[in-house]
């Protein structure tokens, strides 16, 4: 599956970037640019999600598949992956699965084990605004509420919303919202693989975020013993918006070492 991407800098070794649900690769365009300085920065939607395709097929095989044909596409060698939450998870299933085609991987508030569905009301809210009859992001919000409390999440969610010129200009979802609620599941399943991959791994994980728990190491250890974990104080489950500063300098201080 051909991913729409945005490109930022032209020089240094490349840095793949992959969101979480709902995002796209628009939410990394300000961090990317930083990450461009020093290194060629590929921002990508996901399948499902953004202006990438869609299809019926939605788990971490076909994703980490997708990030495969993206690179060997771009002729990318060896390239730093950088993933949040599911994007997280997809570039550790691609680790597993092709352990030579990366040099060092920084996985973002996400453990690779199972978590349980937590997006119910999120996707019933979505799936309630009557996009033919919506006049505006205002109304939508307003819609949300009932379903999701945190207007910063809101925001993030409606930020999917565009005018499609397709449908006379009707508002519609940039994200596959019917195929993401059936697979919903999927997006939490375990990763597990029978060899350990031996490459540097960053774990950035936010203070005030429940993903990444003391427990959660051992997993982590087996599965990717070459792993460094950094907690930022105050960062939520979205460490890169929260607190992009200490994130960054995360990063910068791991590809350099």
């Amino acid at each position: 599956m051909k991913l729409f991407f945005r490109k930022a800098g032209e020089s240094g070794s490349p840095i793949v970037i992959l969101h979480g649900i709902f995002g796209s690769s628009d939410n990394w365009l300000s961090i990317g640019k930083i990450f461009a300085q020093t290194h060629q920065v590929y921002m990508l939607d996901q399948r499902n999600h953004g202006q990438s395709p869609r299809d019926e097929a939605f788990n971490y095989e076909v994703m980490a598949s997708d990030l495969k044909e993206f690179i060997d596409d771009h002729k990318l060698i060896n390239p730093i992956l950088i993933g949040h939450s599911m994007g997280g998870k997809t570039v550790m299933q691609f680790a597993m699965n092709y352990p030579e085609s990366f040099s060092k991987m920084v996985v973002v508030d996400i453990a690779p084990k199972y978590y349980p569905v937590h997006h119910s009301m999120i996707l019933q809210g979505l799936a309630s605004i009557n996009l033919k009859n919506l006049s505006s992001r205002t109304e939508a919000n307003e819609l949300m509420k009932r379903f999701e409390e945190s207007e910063g999440v809101r925001q993030f969610l409606l930020k999917n919303l565009w005018r499609n010129p397709e449908k006379n200009n009707e508002f519609d979802w940039r994200i596959n919202v019917p195929v993401i609620t059936k697979n919903i599941d999927v997006v939490g399943h375990e990763l597990t693989n029978e060899k350990a991959i031996n490459h540097p791994v960053l774990f950035i994980r936010g203070s005030e975020s429940h993903y990444i728990q003391p427990e959660d190491e051992r997993k982590i250890w087996e599965l990717f013993p070459n792993y460094e974990i950094i907690t930022i104080e105050g960062a939520g489950h979205w460490v890169q918006a929260d607190k992009p500063q200490e994130f960054i300098e995360s990063v910068q201080r791991f590809l350099e070492s």
